[in-house]
């Protein structure tokens, strides 16, 4: 059975269509890629695939999560879902972290809610999320968002997402906000975090390298509709529709500038 399967999925804002008709489906263990550019529908595809569209914006169509039924459903009855089964990372951890909250605070009350830890528990098990994510030092679980840099933030976001062990990690756009040598770090763990855990990740971006380096398969979007998808290296190597070509050529370009600039050594 498919951990998560979508299909026919579309989402309105009153009368227009900001997805149609995306279907897809996610194996256990599998990484699957979602790109495009702004407003191609990627991260509402993301957010329904969570129950978590606001309330302006209405599903149709099915998206089921572990065999459980997502559109239509309370928000109540998918609570159980979040966390355990899925969870997910959201672009900017300033704005996703409670600011008022110490991190520690933050991280254990998905230790406490899905794992059931107390007292001396639930302290190691703050201590042991936080190592995780190469955050050993213990006044990390003490500081408040605004006292992290970038990097820290994004960390203690990962760590809050994983601390339920999800069986699907859903990053949208998880390294946008960082520089260059922040998001290498980012990406690596979770590169490493997704492997040693055997999840399943559903990698959302606009950055097609990033995109490759994460994942095996590929679904691009453009203005709310899947245009194409396919393994990695085939989308890379034989674009098949002009928008995916597009994005390709891009990268190419971006790699070849890289390499002629003489400021970044000559070739990398």
């Amino acid at each position: 059975m498919s951990l998560l399967e979508v299909s026919g999925l579309s989402v309105h804002a009153g009368a227009r269509a900001l997805v149609r008709d995306v279907s897809f489906t996610l194996a256990p263990g599998e990484r699957l890629g979602v790109i495009g550019e702004s407003g191609s529908g990627k991260s509402v595809t993301s957010l329904a695939a969570l129950g978590l569209l606001p309330d302006a914006l209405s599903a149709s169509g099915s998206i089921r999560l572990d065999g459980h039924e997502i559109v239509g459903r309370p928000d109540a009855a998918l609570r159980p879902l979040r966390g355990p089964v899925a969870q997910i990372v959201f672009q900017e951890p300033l704005t996703a972290l409670d600011p008022l909250m110490r991190v520690g605070r933050q991280i254990a009350e998905p230790l406490t809610r899905h794992r059931g830890l107390r007292g001396s528990a639930l302290r190691a098990g703050v201590a042991a999320a936080l190592a995780d994510v190469a955050l050993p030092d213990e006044r990390i679980a003490r500081a408040f968002p605004y006292e992290l840099s970038g990097g820290q933030r994004q960390r203690v976001a990962i760590a809050i997402a994983l601390a339920a062990r999800p069986r699907l990690l859903i990053a949208d756009e998880p390294t946008t906000a960082l520089d260059v040598t922040v998001q290498d770090g980012v990406l690596s763990l979770l590169e490493r975090l997704v492997a040693e855990r055997d999840m399943g990740l559903l990698f959302i971006s606009h950055d097609l390298a990033v995109v490759a380096r994460m994942v095996e398969r590929i679904i691009v979007m453009q203005d709310g509709v899947v245009v194409e998808e396919g393994p990695v290296m085939q989308i890379v190597r034989e674009p098949r529709h002009p928008y995916t070509r597009t994005l390709v050529d891009s990268a190419r370009a971006l790699d070849a500038a890289l390499d002629a600039d003489p400021r970044a050594g000559g070739t990398r």
